[in-house]
């Protein structure tokens, strides 16, 4: 087997059928298999997934997060290489058969991401990012990207950079579309199952980096990813919001330690008072007018990653420490 294509669903059926529908139409020359583990969804998703043809559904009993429900998934692959798909993604051309043949006939490639979309068809810049810093965190927003997009404090160099049809070297690409030879995910220890959702691709990249493999960012490869459908069922960025946060403080303490981890979480606390008092004074004057309804989103979501600075919302920590039924499924 080329291939195992592995997607974790949760309450989004209608977007894993599409996602299924664009890879069979747009993949050709390559025998994969595709393997969708559903992770305990609460709607109808299993019975609509299980009349795919062509794919293999598990069934979890537990919304086990996503690094665990894509370490289920890898137990029933038998590909060479591996594929982790979010189920609200879809083929633009064949992009999986450039992937597969860029990481085949690139040696010491041990991660390989594509171009990702979002559903206006504009660059997702996410889908290339730097590791996470303390500095790159607290700067981190939509005028400073847009501003200086080359800056090594963002990772988003790899976008700009023309190739030859092989991929450019990156710091971490996004788990949204991420390929991997098999025995590298098997030396580096699969997914880190202390991260339930966010941040767990990330931590993945460092692992293959540091056992000597190349992350590879592959622009000729496109992929439409709708984002955070999973996410937008819990209340969209009020969960990620403080989720993304916790699992960036995961990774500080795992690979920063504790004292940098805590310095990171009080930053924030800093960060996240000036945004609340910024955003709720703008949010009432008259002048915001149909900005109003932005401003009021983005100051609740403000609020929230505020009360996690200061230990105030304490499921964002269960969730890395249990296997109950989490909140939130998939990943943004």
């Amino acid at each position: 087997m080329d291939l195992s294509i592995i997607i974790v669903n949760w309450n989004s059926a209608r977007y894993a059928t599409q996602c299924v529908a664009s890879i069979q139409s747009q993949t050709n020359g390559l025998e994969y298999e595709i393997i969708i583990v559903d992770n305990a969804s609460t709607d109808d998703s299993c019975r609509v997934l299980e009349h795919l043809p062509g794919v293999k559904l598990i069934r979890s009993p537990q919304n086990l997060g996503f690094a665990r429900a894509n370490n289920l998934g890898f137990k029933s692959a038998t590909g060479r290489n591996l594929l982790f798909l979010n189920p609200d993604t879809e083929l633009r051309g064949p992009a999986i058969n450039l992937m597969y043949t860029c990481l085949e006939s690139s040696p010491g490639v041990g991660v390989l991401g594509c171009k990702l979309l979002n559903t206006d068809l504009t660059t997702q810049t996410s889908c290339v990012q730097s590791y996470p810093t303390i500095l790159n965190q607290a700067l981190d927003g939509e005028g400073l990207r847009k501003v200086f997009p080359k800056s090594k404090l963002w990772g988003m160099r790899p976008l700009f950079e023309a190739t030859d049809g092989g991929g450019v070297e990156a710091e971490m690409v996004s788990g949204a579309c991420l390929m991997i030879p098999r025995q590298v995910f098997e030396k580096v220890g699969r997914f880190d199952p202390d991260y339930f959702i966010y941040a767990e691709d990330m931590d993945l990249c460092y692992r293959v980096r540091k056992a000597g493999g190349r992350i590879c960012y592959l622009g000729g490869a496109t992929v439409v990813h709708h984002g955070g459908q999973s996410s937008k069922q819990q209340g969209g960025e009020e969960f990620s919001g403080p989720m993304v946060k916790q699992s960036v403080f995961t990774f500080f303490q795992k690979r920063r330690g504790q004292l940098y981890a805590y310095l990171y979480r009080a930053v924030m606390f800093k960060v996240a008072l000036i945004r609340v008092c910024i955003l709720g004074g703008l949010a009432v004057l008259p002048a915001a007018g149909s900005r109003q309804d932005s401003l009021r989103h983005s100051l609740r979501k403000w609020r929230k990653i505020l009360r996690w600075t200061l230990g105030l919302e304490p499921w964002t920590r269960r969730l890395g420490e249990s296997e109950g039924q989490p909140p939130s499924p998939g990943r943004a």
